[in-house]
Formats: C-alpha cells, sequence, structure tokens
C-alpha cells in the first residue's frame, strides 16, 4: 500500500459542523461531546456548507472520486475517504481510523430479475466489508473523529453502542484498530452466534442485557451521559456521514447515472436517512440532476415505521418489536425517525413491510440465483417482489436493493431454513443434504433423480 498522500482538502472545519435538524441555528464542532440539540432535544446533523464545495464544479468532483476510488493511496482508497471532502475535511491524516471500507461491488441479480420481470435489478453488497456489513462505512468516521478528540485532550476514554449484532461488530473493529476501548450493550439471546464473537473476538467488553435492543439503547444513553463515553450509535450524526457514501459510491459506479429505486431493509432508520443525505448533496452540487425513489422494508413484527407511513407520518409510532428472523432491524423505537420521514417524503418514496415467511422465501429464492443473502436483504428483496406485483416498479426501471449484511452472519438462519426447523417458515425450497452410503450405484441414482427434478 503507498502512504503517499495528497494535498490537504481544501475545505475547513469552519464550513463543516453539527447543526440543528429542526432549526435552530446554534452550531457545534463535530468534535464536541454532543448527540442532540441542547435548545430543543432534536437530533443533530453534520452540514457542508455548499459554496466551499462549488469551488469545484461538479465533472471536477466526478474525476476527483473516479481517481480514487480503490487506489492504494492512503487514505483515499477507502470508498469513504476517497470522498474525504465530502465527510470530515479537517480530520489530521493520522487519526484516520481506515480499513479502506466500501467500494463494494454492484452485482447485476440477472437471473433473479429475469424471474421478477425487472431485468434492470442489482443488488449492492455491502456486506463485501471488512466486519461484514454496511455499519464500518459509519464507524471509519466515527472512530477516526474519537481519535481526533483524545488527541486534542477530550475526556473521551472509550466508545459505546447498543447494538443487534452489525453495530456492534463494526464498532468493535474499528476501535481496536485505533487502540480505543470499546463497550458494548447487546440483548441477551437476540444475535446471531457470528454476530456475537466478532466483538468478543475483537477485545471489546460485551455486556449480555436482559432486554431488548430499545432496552439497550436506554442504558447506553444513561451510561454515556457524562462524556467519559462517546456513544456510536446512529443518533450520533458522524455514523450517517460514513454511511451516505453508499449512495455516492453507487451512483459512480453507474457512471454517474441515478437509478429509478433503491429498496433498504430499516430498523433504527440511520441508513435511508443516510441515502438520502448523500444524494441531496449530489443534487445540490450538480452531479445528479434527479433522486431516486427510497423504498424503507420493515419486518411485519417490528413496522413503527410502516405504522406511521400508513398514518401519513402524522405522528412518530413506536411499538414493542417481536421476535422476528431479520433481528439486526428488531427496533421498536426507531431514533432517526425525522431524519428518515424527510428521506420518504423528499424523494416520494416508500415505506413496505414482508412477513417472516414472506423473507424467508424471498432469500431463499435469490440464493438459487447465486446470491447468499441476509435475512435483513430478504425483507428487502419481499418488498421488491410487492412493489413489482401491484405495479409501482415497472420492468424498465433500474432498480437497486441494499444488501446490508454478508450471509454467513446468519448461518443459523440458513441452516434452520434449509433443514425446516424455522417455526412458521413453510420452507418451500428447502435443499438439505443427503446421506448416502458409500456406494457408487447408490449415489448415481440419486444423481440421476435430482437431475430430472431440476429438469422437469
Amino acid at each position: 500500500m503507498s502512504l503517499a498522500v495528497e494535498s490537504k482538502p481544501d475545505v475547513d472545519h469552519q464550513t463543516t459542523y453539527f447543526r440543528c435538524i429542526s432549526g435552530c441555528s446554534a452550531r457545534h464542532s463535530i468534535f464536541d461531546v454532543i448527540y442532540t440539540c441542547p435548545t430543543c432535544g432534536s437530533l443533530l446533523e453534520v452540514y457542508h456548507e455548499r459554496e466551499p464545495l462549488k469551488k469545484k464544479n461538479a465533472y471536477q468532483w466526478q474525476q476527483l472520486f473516479d481517481s480514487r476510488a480503490s487506489t492504494s493511496k492512503w487514505p483515499f482508497g477507502s470508498g469513504v475517504w476517497g470522498m474525504r471532502e465530502w465527510v470530515v475535511p479537517s480530520l489530521a491524516d493520522e487519526n484516520v481510523v481506515s480499513m479502506f471500507e466500501g467500494n463494494t461491488n454492484l452485482f447485476w441479480a440477472e437471473r433473479l430479475g429475469a424471474q421478477l420481470g425487472v431485468p434492470d435489478l442489482w443488488i449492492k453488497l455491502c456486506g463485501n466489508s471488512h466486519t461484514g456489513s454496511f455499519k464500518d462505512l459509519g464507524m471509519t468516521v466515527l472512530v477516526s473523529v474519537v481519535k481526533q478528540m483524545m488527541a486534542q485532550g477530550s475526556s473521551v476514554k472509550a466508545v459505546a453502542c447498543a447494538s443487534t449484532g452489525d453495530t456492534s461488530a463494526a464498532l468493535a473493529a474499528y476501535a481496536a484498530y485505533a487502540g480505543i476501548p470499546a463497550v458494548i450493550f447487546l440483548p441477551a439471546g437476540k444475535v446471531s452466534t457470528a454476530q456475537l464473537i466478532q466483538p468478543v473476538a475483537n477485545g471489546a467488553h460485551v455486556l449480555a442485557l436482559d432486554t431488548d435492543f430499545d432496552g439497550c439503547m436506554k442504558i447506553v444513553q444513561e451510561v454515556t451521559k457524562d462524556n467519559s463515553i462517546y456513544l456510536a450509535n446512529s443518533m450520533n450524526s458522524l455514523r450517517i456521514e460514513g454511511q451516505k457514501t453508499v449512495g455516492i459510491e453507487m451512483v459512480r459506479q453507474f457512471e454517474w447515472e441515478v437509478p429509478d429505486w433503491i429498496i433498504i431493509p430499516v430498523g433504527n432508520l440511520g441508513n435511508i436517512s443516510a441515502l438520502y443525505k448523500g444524494f441531496k448533496l449530489m443534487m445540490d452540487l450538480g452531479l445528479i440532476n434527479r433522486m431516486p425513489r427510497l423504498v424503507a422494508a420493515q419486518t411485519e413484527r417490528a413496522n413503527p415505521f410502516y405504522t406511521a407511513y400508513k398514518n401519513g407520518f402524522a405522528e412518530k409510532v413506536s411499538v414493542t418489536a417481536q421476535d422476528t428472523l431479520a433481528n439486526a432491524i428488531r427496533i421498536g423505537d426507531p431514533v432517526s425517525y425525522a431524519k428518515a420521514v424527510k428521506a420518504v417524503q423528499e424523494t416520494n418514496g416508500i415505506v413496505e413491510q414482508a412477513s417472516e415467511n414472506e423473507l424467508a422465501e424471498a432469500s431463499a429464492s435469490a440464493d438459487l440465483t447465486g446470491m447468499f443473502t441476509c435475512p435483513h436483504t430478504g425483507v428487502a428483496l419481499a418488498v421488491l417482489k410487492k412493489l413489482i406485483d401491484r405495479g409501482e416498479i415497472s420492468p424498465k426501471d433500474k432498480t437497486v436493493v441494499i444488501s446490508t449484511a454478508h450471509g454467513l452472519k446468519f448461518t443459523d438462519f440458513k441452516v434452520g431454513y434449509h433443514e425446516s426447523t424455522l417455526e412458521g417458515i413453510d420452507s418451500k425450497h428447502a435443499n438439505p443434504a443427503v446421506h448416502l452410503p458409500a456406494d457408487a450405484n447408490a449415489v448415481k441414482d440419486e444423481i440421476a433423480r435430482r437431475l430430472e427434478q431440476h429438469n422437469g
């Protein structure tokens, strides 16, 4: 890897800061320990003043980002830090904590798209990242900022998060890389073994609590009040800055063409908020001239955003989230609600839900065309099918489903499906291994039977 660096970004820290999403006039440094507006209690956002960024025209930004993509030049080869000027321009080189996250592939789902009647179907495989989920994109930013805060003498001594799995893995890995202690709050018995072992292996202080994610979230907010432990959940706007690069990267991969639809599974609602933020910035700087329609996909067993959408977003809805195969989005009181409402409304978006059986069958169907999908991607794929069946998505539309995590993190879900042991799941595509005697004739007979079934 080349350690050569480009010249310092020509956008200073005075033009990038926290501001209240409700319109309060106060500004706060992104290096302050602050998560919500001290005046009204609303969430904050990292805001980038547009005029300094307009010193480059749209074509110059496109050329710059294209030239950095997937290179070995530190830190610009990262899918996040290749867009450094749009993320945290004032971060010192030595404080960037990166594992060259991002630059994940767009998979042309040719066979699945043909089966569903949408040939221009793509899957953004965000699980092809260091810890196996899109959460790496936000954590590289948050942990880098914390490293700089600590270098500047901040009272912060550790980072912490509540998690249903993927967030904890990303925080633990990036904190370990930076040499910063991490404290993880998990709902006991509600995460997969693969998700649990990741923060354990990375040396985080893992606390399994007898509650659900929402209960863990309340406790981590209490624990982080004294500012010695830094909150790393998505209510922290720094996470959004990294996650917004998914949309920008996607458009760059399409040679700066905007897809018609983007479907993403949602829980705490930071991811769809981030998608919108990235597209809005590209619009403001003239890199694109239209927005995609954003679709938030929820499971029926944890559907507060869907319920609010059906009520016209008249008020925020909270529910008691039930057990679901899509455990990473088992969230009943989403923190980033207000941001997500804006994302849906400003893009003429949709919120839809999927049942347990629908998400399991959608995941299995996709796997039969060469993918290996997590249950949350199954939620998005099930919603995709519903929108196609309703005629919302047409055969000519360029459609992207965001796969948020790698299927290998959810092997219990896969095994249960194919062994037909998942409660309430029909397992129409179950394909269990067949045990045979070590006899060539028995093997030949079984192969012949299976090929006949396949061709029939």
